[in-house]
């Protein structure tokens, strides 16, 4: 069944809002999966036994998909329509997730992250259609509200899957399992972690079917195809003798600016249960704090819906995050003290790596519509170089992790610092460039 691109301006709004609401449901989706790595980095650390390094693997095996996937997906987009490419990226997790089965079994660390690896390259597919997708239904002076509003999708995803995943695999009785591990024979500890990473085989088994029949419902919705690649008259004019993508500086600087964005949000949020365990939180009750730093995106999401564009433009918030984010980098690395809040005791700085969450909140929104500005027929390419930036989640970590081996678990976070710098350096100035002569346009 072949299927026709319409124009984005021929949509009714009832057509718009249906199909804001189904991507909404996948960013959803991609919220659910994505963020419950933030267990599984401490869970595969106790079940495979490794070193922070090591544990980390789990979001550079789950990222490192987008950089190799992402070019492709732009292409078999192209070739069969957004949603048969949909439902082929929502397969691939499908899949994904069944190899955590035989993962299990085994307790064979390198199994895992190959399921992982599975998952982020249907995830790469459906971002690297949802993103431009949402960033074009509707006026583009409101982008940064939609994307906001799938933000709070995304997120409050994120704020449920660990959780949920906690309460399926965890037991109360776990701590005291985990404590008694370094004193069991390598029989008794070898029985032990067996059951404990078999936990995962029946939620995993449950999503990927979900996921399976889920790819097949997107593929018969009433999402249109839409022309992501059309050129108003004076973009047309623009582009007129450009043949190649590397011809958007600002679009190569952005993609590099999402790299050092998603990075440093993936920091925040995966390991500040290794933060909280080293001011010895257990991992019961450490579990939350992702959600916590979660819930601080979303009330930034929620500022940004309600003041974008009526009292602040798109790139003042987009600079006043950036500038947030270094600043709680610093307060991270200089501020002492142990605190009380809600029923923990810990360290003042744990609560500013939480805060990080409401600076990341508007950044990706931000981003977006102005690395994709102006480039017209280029545009599903574009999309598909900003996704490659997603691989930040896969490397920025395992510098976090590999500091935190070398020095400890807070000196680490300084790998947080110049990724800050360079996003209010592109905030202020970088999006503007539109020749690598460094002139303004």
């Amino acid at each position: 069944m072949s299927t026709v691109a319409i124009d984005i301006q021929s949509l009714t709004k009832r057509e718009t809002t249906i199909s804001i609401f189904l991507i909404g449901l996948m960013f959803f989706i991609f919220g659910f999966i994505s963020w419950v790595n933030s267990i599984l980095i401490p869970y595969f650390k106790i079940a495979c036994e490794l070193t922070s390094f090591q544990a980390y693997l789990v979001a550079f095996a789950f990222y490192v998909a987008y950089f190799i996937m992402s070019v492709p997906a732009s292409y078999l987009l192209k070739a069969v329509g957004f949603k048969k490419g949909m439902m082929v990226g929502f397969w691939a997790m499908a899949l994904g997730a069944f190899i955590f089965i035989p993962a299990a079994m085994t307790r064979t660390y390198a199994v895992f992250l190959m399921g992982l690896f599975t998952i982020g390259i249907g995830l790469a597919i459906l971002q690297t259609a949802t993103n431009p997708y949402i960033t074009i239904l509707g006026p583009k002076e409101r982008a940064a509200q939609r994307i906001s509003l799938m933000g709070i999708c995304n997120k409050a995803a994120g704020i449920l899957s660990p959780l949920i995943f906690a309460a399926v695999i965890l037991r109360p009785t776990d701590t005291n399992l985990f404590a008694q591990l370094s004193t069991m024979t390598p029989m008794q500890r070898g029985i032990a972690l067996d059951e404990l990473v078999r936990r995962v085989i029946p939620p995993y088994a449950v999503l990927g079917t979900f996921l399976f029949v889920l790819g097949y419902l997107v593929y018969r919705s009433p999402l249109p195809e839409i022309d992501t690649e059309h050129e108003t008259p004076d973009v047309a004019t623009a582009n007129a003798g450009k043949t190649s993508i590397l011809q958007f500086p600002h679009l190569i600087l952005g993609a590099f600016a999402i790299f050092l964005h998603v990075g440093t949000q993936v920091i925040a949020i995966d390991t500040i249960i290794g933060y909280a365990n080293s001011m010895g939180i257990d991992l019961l009750k450490a579990k939350t704090f992702p959600s916590y730093t979660l819930f601080c995106t979303i009330c930034g999401y929620i500022i940004g819906i309600i003041t974008i564009p009526r009292f602040i433009s798109q790139v003042n918030a987009l600079r006043i995050c950036t500038l947030l984010g270094t600043t709680f980098t610093l307060l991270i690395i200089f501020t002492h003290g142990t605190v009380t809040f809600l029923g923990h005791t810990a360290d003042i700085s744990i609560w500013f790596v939480v805060l990080l969450g409401l600076a990341n909140s508007l950044v990706w929104a931000g981003l977006w519509p102005l690395a994709l500005d102006g480039l017209g027929r280029f545009t599903k390419l574009g999309a598909s170089i900003l996704i490659m930036g997603l691989c930040g989640n896969a490397i920025m970590p395992l510098f976090y992790g590999y500091f935190a081996d070398l020095y400890n678990v807070h000196t680490a976070y300084w790998v947080l610092f110049p990724g800050y710098l360079y996003l209010v350096y592109y905030a202020m100035y970088g999006h503007t460039v539109k020749r690598w002569s460094l002139t303004k346009d």
